[in-house]
């Protein structure tokens, strides 16, 4: 016999619920419940509308209520929200809003299960001012038509997006290809968290370059007509804001149904995604989910993982065995010209977690095909381990190639416990046009097993600047027209062709610094002199070419001292 399953809010992770419960049986009545009026959409691809890369908003829309009671047999009520679960008597409270007269009537529903799915809301804090702007919010197709519309009709010019994160800096990026001057706004030092901060100075500058007033370290205070007011009095002209500070998931049903939150103020779940009402389950961006590398529960707003969870609950449902190992937190964006993907743990969330970990790192920036290709470009790749194990952390990179491809060989890698030794030897498929025959993945093997046996020593990007204020020993193992072209003030020019020649000065008795374009050149001068008795030489890991993109955006905002001559980004 059949059972009624009510689904509370669609997208992904309640769409994938319901149409893998019609795929595990024909008896069962499902019901979808969606307050707006759109039931199955690209919530990813919204900010993409805005450039025209998506050219119809239609095209936003992936099923209607009519193709899910056609295919699939499952009725969807649009504009008609759950207001209360009524957990002894299984009946659900559902207000319909009528279109044509904006009246409100409400009605009852039993129910045998229930697949809540209700999202996340953009978080919209109460700035003094806010009357006097123009403010809008990205999170269904029916807001990203508003914001469009307003911006065509009103002829726009100055557009201020609030937040740099994926929302955020999406919007900017298509706001800006769309012709508008854009204006982003950070309270933080950096945009895009899941990247390190060294890392993400790659997308400060693109970002920069590409025309973006890229506002870090600046706290909205609030708004004057037409205008966002900064800490500090700046003022930034703005005919329309969006607000893409980030989201917070929605809770008020839960709660008023009686279902309990967990520490991280998200919808509390266990491991087959059941709420403390065992008929009652919650998926998607507002639940919060076991982090497989933390230990400790977390909220993941990512599409993939609210997909799995809809099929983990129906398969549950319907008395399938699942299998939860938790969530890692895989992640990809493009920013213009360059595209960014990240996964597991980084830095900046190990020193805010106060993790006890004793890891490594691996930065290296190679080339992401074979480099005679025509569109071969650097990757820049870093990768933490732990010291003793080996094992993966977790790992980013950024280039103009296909960065999620690798990210996803190395996500997968982690979810089997592999170690930077599994790297080294992994067969990935190779051709010029599509890599190199050691991969990128394969050289963050090398480096961290070179790392993990001590086989020698480095420094990283963000500790040059300290040394040039030492006036330590640098060198720089380029050849000449290189070291000409660009290079690090008060370095020493000896290039790997001459080291050999020239070991005399090299001094034993100090820490000596080595460098090239990218790391390589630089680990085959450290090892050399490694085996002609030098105890103290170290690798600048990702080199010059790293060096390059980390200082050059702070060094252009905050007009500060460069510490080399020139920059090279190729």
């Amino acid at each position: 016999m059949g059972q009624k399953i009510l689904i509370i809010g669609g997208v992904a992770g309640g769409a994938s619920a319901a149409a893998r419960i019609r795929r595990s049986s024909e008896e069962d009545q499902i019901i979808i419940f969606e307050k707006g009026p759109h039931v199955s959409f690209s919530n990813c691809s919204l900010p993409y509308y805005l450039s025209g890369i998506v050219e119809h908003k239609e095209d936003l829309l992936l099923m209607d209520a009519k193709h899910f009671m056609t295919q699939y047999n499952i009725e969807v009520r649009v504009r008609e929200e759950v207001t209360f679960i009524d957990r002894k008597l299984k009946k659900v409270t559902i207000k319909k809003i009528n279109l044509e007269d904006h009246t409100e009537t409400t009605y009852e529903e039993s129910y045998d299960k229930i697949v809540l799915s209700p999202g996340a809301a953009p978080i919209v804090p109460a700035f003094p001012g806010k009357d006097l702007i123009h403010f809008f919010t990205i999170r269904n197709v029916e807001n990203i038509d508003v914001l469009q519309q307003y911006l065509t009709k009103n002829a726009v010019k100055n557009v201020a997006v609030i937040g740099g994160g994926f929302i955020g800096v999406e919007a900017a990026e298509n706001l800006k290809m769309a012709g508008f001057h854009v204006t982003l706004i950070e309270a933080l030092n950096q945009i895009l968290r899941p990247f390190d901060y060294d890392m993400v100075q790659i997308f400060h500058k693109e970002m920069h370059d590409k025309g973006i007033s890229l506002k870090l370290n600046r706290k909205v205070e609030g708004f004057d007509k037409d205008k966002v007011l900064l800490a500090g009095g700046e003022k930034i002209e703005a005919e329309a804001v969006l607000m893409a500070i980030g989201v917070s998931p929605e809770t008020k049903l839960a709660k008023a149904s009686g279902l309990e939150l967990g520490e991280t103020g998200a919808i509390q779940v266990n491991e087959n995604y059941q709420t403390n009402d065992e008929d009652i389950y919650a998926v998607g961006d507002a639940i919060e989910v076991e982090h497989a590398l933390l230990h400790a529960k977390a909220k993941i707003s990512l599409a993939g993982p609210a997909v799995k969870q809809g099929r983990a609950v129906a398969d549950h449902i319907h008395g399938k065995s699942t299998i939860n190992k938790g969530y890692i937190g895989s992640s990809a964006i493009k920013v213009f010209d360059y595209h960014g993907a990240a996964t597991g743990l980084n830095e900046a969330l190990i020193k805010f977690q106060e993790l006890k970990v004793s890891y490594e790192v691996v930065r290296i920036a190679v080339s992401d095909k074979v480099g005679i290709m025509p569109d071969a470009n650097p990757m820049h790749l870093k990768l933490l381990f732990d010291k003793e194990s080996g094992k993966i952390l977790g790992a980013q990179a950024i280039g103009k190639g296909d960065v999620t491809k690798r990210m996803d060989v190395i996500a997968t890698a982690m979810k089997f416990g592999a170690t930077v030794d599994d790297l080294r030897d992994l067969e990935l498929c190779y051709a010029p046009p599509f890599g190199t025959a050691k991969d990128v993945v394969n050289y963050a093997g090398y480096v961290g097993s070179n790392l993990k046996n001590k086989t020698f020593r480095q420094v990283q990007v963000d500790q040059i600047r300290k040394l040039v204020s030492e006036k330590a020993v640098l060198i720089d193992v380029r050849e000449k027209g290189e070291y000409d072209y660009a290079h690090i003030i008060g370095a020493i020019n000896i290039p790997l062709s001459e080291l050999r020649e020239r070991i005399s000065e090299i001094p034993k008795d100090k820490d000596v610094y080595l460098h090239c374009r990218t790391g390589q050149r630089s680990y085959n001068a450290v090892l050399a002199l490694q085996n002609l008795g030098y105890e103290n030489v170290y690798n600048v890991a990702g080199s010059f070419l790293a060096l390059s993109f980390y200082e050059y955006f702070n060094d252009l905002t905050l007009q500060r001292e460069k510490i080399v001559t020139a920059y090279n980004f190729s």
